[in-house]
């Protein structure tokens, strides 16, 4: 079907008086309103107003425009259907719709009262797309001026769109207002909300790229971000080196940045396959990274590695002669960035800025059939740390206690971290037996040298039994840090007390799945 008139009403102008030129080249009746009517007027193209279609002018400061039986009939009418109904309330096709919406988004990002948001609601727009999508067997409809061109050039050469690009325009403008309506419904749910979750959960993310594969080559994969949250995320995230990020990747650099923007002195987190194998705090950088290393330089092989602090040459040179895929800080200087380019795969992310204050959001875990949503595990300590063993944790077992503690919460369960001095010894993660993750943290300190002797212990969630502490006891610890909770709680105190280790409670679990 060959077009003959199109509705071009948009917000976003970009591209606009080139494509319209094309298609009046085309002999194609442009009818169009407010501001995008006077651009184009302006450019000196032909133009009809929409009120020399509908005998109204626009309305209520534009609320009312093309919301009139002649412009969404001429959307709607299914061109021999409806035919005849068509002709006696003398209502002419509309082939093609142009519109994108009031940007809603951009508005709420800034300074902005209730009134500039609601105002900011397109109705007549999502209203007009909508029409066009369901009738896009007879209409075209566009929503981005990325396929300007593209459009033109079909409707050049063919006069018409063929069904093919049609669909794909119809997908594509109900994926456009369906994630309009979701930001909306976001913002009034923050301000106007109830506690607790939503009967419906919608959702809408942006896809930032495809993924080579995902967690195996056999499995396909996208990575998408939520564009209402703001830096520092990977979504947000700045690309200096290397080849694209693959989907373990970006799992392990989400695991490594929330565990280095815990603490706020210079520390190096190490990551493989989202755990951590090494962490350390040093007012020097570099010697953050080398006691980082030092706890398991094995594991550390092929990981991920984080900084939380800007990182300089010295450090890049010490990086490249191992073989890492990722290197994640919120900055490198020049001299690094230089160091870096001679491994071209290597993939160097810059991300933007240093998380300060906790935001409350919720995490999302898929199920066959279903979706998992809880809040962020956003708490490092319940509401008091209370110490339930005779012997009181002298300050510097403290210190130790709550570094091994934050390196806890970020270990996959069950898990058992040894800290001491600003700076892991010992890492047991992913275990089945709380007992064994107490085990492998000591044997993997002792693999390297290293002795847990006045360690600190932390465990993510209470002690079933007492083995663990009389596993860690024989190896010189000297101070425990747990939840609590357990129904032999003081059976775990009772041995905590034979050793003469200090043990408190958080009050406050850490598992991670």
């Amino acid at each position: 079907m060959k077009i003959k008139t199109a509705l071009v009403s948009v917000s976003d102008k970009k591209r606009l008086i080139e494509f319209a030129r094309k298609l009046r080249e085309m002999e194609i009746e442009i009818i169009s309103t407010g501001g995008t009517y006077e651009k184009l007027t302006e450019a000196g193209i032909k133009v009809k107003k929409v009120e020399e279609i509908t005998g109204f002018p626009e309305m209520m400061d534009g609320r009312i425009r093309t919301l009139h039986p002649k412009i969404h009939g001429g959307i709607l009418g299914r061109r021999e259907r409806d035919k005849e109904e068509m002709e006696k309330y003398e209502i002419n096709g509309i082939d093609l719709v142009v519109v994108n919406l009031y940007p809603f988004e951009k508005t709420i990002e800034g300074e902005h009262s209730l009134e500039d948001a609601i105002e900011k609601i397109d109705i007549g727009g999502p209203t007009l797309i909508r029409a066009a999508a369901k009738n896009y067997k007879d209409v075209g409809v566009v929503c981005d001026p990325e396929d300007y061109e593209g459009i033109a050039d079909e409707i050049m050469e063919k006069g018409e769109l063929p069904i093919e690009t049609k669909e794909r325009l119809m997908l594509k403008a109900f994926e456009h207002v369906a994630h309009y309506d979701v930001v909306i419904e976001n913002y009034f749910r923050e301000r106007f909300g109830k506690e607790g979750y939503p009967e419906y959960l919608n959702l809408s993310f942006k896809k930032i790229q495809d993924l080579r594969y995902g967690e195996n080559s056999h499995q396909s994969a996208a990575f998408y971000r939520d564009e209402q949250t703001k830096a520092p995320c990977i979504g947000c995230a700045e690309q200096l080196n290397g080849k694209q990020l693959s989907y373990n990747n970006i799992l392990d650099i989400n695991g490594g940045w929330k565990l280095v923007t815990e603490f706020e002195e210079p520390t190096c987190v190490i990551v493989k396959h989202n755990n951590p194998c090494g962490v350390a705090t040093n007012e020097d950088l570099l010697e953050a990274y080398k006691k980082a290393l030092l706890v398991d330089s094995m594991s550390a092989f092929g990981g991920i590695v984080t900084f939380n602090k800007e990182v300089n040459r010295d450090i890049a040179e010490e990086i490249v002669t191992r073989f890492y895929e990722v290197v994640v800080a919120p900055g490198f200087s020049k001299e690094a960035i230089e160091v870096f380019k001679r491994k071209k795969n290597l993939r160097l992310i810059k991300m933007k800025g240093i998380e300060k204050e906790k935001e409350e959001y919720c995490t999302y875990r898929s199920v066959k059939g279903g979706l998992l949503v809880q809040t962020a595990d956003d708490r490092l300590f319940g509401n008091e740390i209370k110490v339930v063993s005779k012997r009181k944790p002298s300050e510097k077992e403290m210190e130790n206690m709550k570094y091994a503690w934050t390196i806890c919460k970020h270990a996959k369960s069950n898990s058992i971290i040894y800290a001491r001095d600003k700076r892991a010894v010992g890492i047991g993660a992913g275990q089945m037996k709380r007992v064994d993750a107490a085990k492998i943290g000591a044997l993997i300190a002792e693999a390297y040298g290293e002795t847990i002797k006045d360690c600190a212990m932390a465990s993510d969630a209470f002690f079933p039994f007492r083995d663990g502490i009389d596993e860690a006891a024989k190896r010189g610890v000297t101070s425990v840090i747990q939840p609590g909770g357990s129904i032999r709680d003081q059976e775990v105190i009772d041995a905590a007390n034979e050793h003469g280790m200090a043990m408190v409670f958080t009050g406050i679990r850490h598992f991670r799945h």
